[in-house]
């Protein structure tokens, strides 16, 4: 009887559980170890939640910074390809401008080139042109119907109609106010016939090569 007691006190508590605890000291220790236990056990799966969370938004985080990274990048080799596009642009439009400023210059530098040898054979084509004047001046009177002088008359004639075609221009200068511009006055005379400063006289013709004087005419002025 004795012993099926201390079985019973060793084998239940005495609150009536199945710790097993002989005495309530034990008792209260097994149960705020189990309390404790039991708490920690609860706390697990929310400290778990709140770590995936956490890296949850992590992953999001470096997600969104990678996606704003590669904006980023992209926006800035765009700009770059722009500013490329406008160098390049700008040196074409250079280029362009300084290719039409040779072709210019070039179509000015031959134009002068060509005005230069036009005017240097014409220089010398006036002797020949003079040297015919001298010599159907001296022609007399019996003479101006010879054959010779004839023929001599329409060579000079049809010189004088190619130079004028090619833009050679004698320059007028008898009755004319004297304009240092296309005359060479040699002489002064006193005439009162003549209006003053007005050429009363020529030596020598002078001529324009379209708007060139290539040589000017020698005159006697009246004071």
């Amino acid at each position: 009887m004795m012993n099926e007691d201390v079985k019973q006190t060793k084998g239940e508590c005495t609150c009536g559980c199945d710790c097993g605890c002989e005495t309530e000291k034990d008792h209260e220790c097994h149960c705020a170890d189990s309390a404790q236990v039991e708490e920690e056990t609860q706390a697990k799966p929310h400290e778990e939640e709140v770590c995936c969370e956490a890296e949850m938004n992590a992953e999001e985080n470096g997600d969104s910074k990678k996606s704003f990274g590669k904006k980023k990048e992209k926006k800035e080799k765009k700009d770059k390809k722009d500013e490329r596009i406008e160098e390049l642009t700008d040196q074409v439009k250079r280029q362009m401008a300084e290719f039409d400023n040779f072709r210019k210059r070039s179509e000015k530098e031959k134009c002068q080139m060509f005005e230069i040898g036009a005017k240097s054979i014409v220089e010398k084509i006036l002797p020949v042109i003079d040297n015919f004047e001298r010599g159907l001046a001296a022609i007399t009177d019996d003479m101006k119907d010879h054959s010779f002088v004839e023929g001599m008359d329409k060579v000079y004639r049809q010189m004088l109609t190619e130079l004028e075609t090619v833009g050679v221009k004698p320059i007028e200068a008898v009755g004319c106010e004297f304009d240092p511009n296309f005359h060479n006055a040699v002489m002064h005379v006193e005439d009162d016939s003549a209006s003053e400063n007005v050429v009363v006289e020529e030596f020598q013709k002078g001529y324009i090569y379209r708007d060139t004087v290539v040589r000017h005419s020698m005159v006697k002025v009246a004071n």
